[in-house]
């Protein structure tokens, strides 16, 4: 992984055989980002994404292996008891153009991921939420 800051944006190339939330966490880590939204594409081979279930508040999830293009990877990096926090979906796309996303528990690029971190001034934590089942946003 490679990247460059300009100002409160973080451009950053994620590279083949790397996990995608690790080095979103790396980054975070390094630069003391408690707030900031992400956006990237690239390409996968081996990735877990998971659904909510509100009604059982339970995640389920699906893995998928085969060659895919993520067509949209976006979610927020912010802080929860203080610590780093992320919550990042992603959807993928393979050659008959049928697309899975949900929830992203992982991702491993296969070619190249190209990342956009906005850094947004300030901080917003996170609680667990007991009635939905979620660590939600606490203002």
């Amino acid at each position: 992984m490679e990247y460059k800051k300009f100002n409160n944006t973080i451009v950053a190339r994620i590279d083949k055989g790397e996990e995608i939330l690790e080095k979103i966490k790396e980054i975070a880590l390094k630069e003391n980002i408690t707030l900031a939204n992400i956006n990237a594409l690239g390409a996968t081979n081996d990735f877990t994404v998971g659904v909510f279930k509100t009604d059982e508040k339970k995640y389920y999830s699906n893995t998928f292996k085969g060659n895919f293009e993520i067509v949209s990877l976006t979610g927020t990096i912010n802080t929860m008891n203080d610590e780093f926090y992320s919550h990042i979906h992603m959807s993928a796309g393979n050659d008959k153009g049928e697309v899975f996303g949900g929830h992203l528990n992982k991702a491993i690029v296969s070619a190249t991921c190209e990342m956009v971190i906005n850094i947004i001034d300030g901080k917003v934590d996170r609680y667990f939420d007991e009635e939905i089942g979620l660590n939600l946003f606490s203002f």
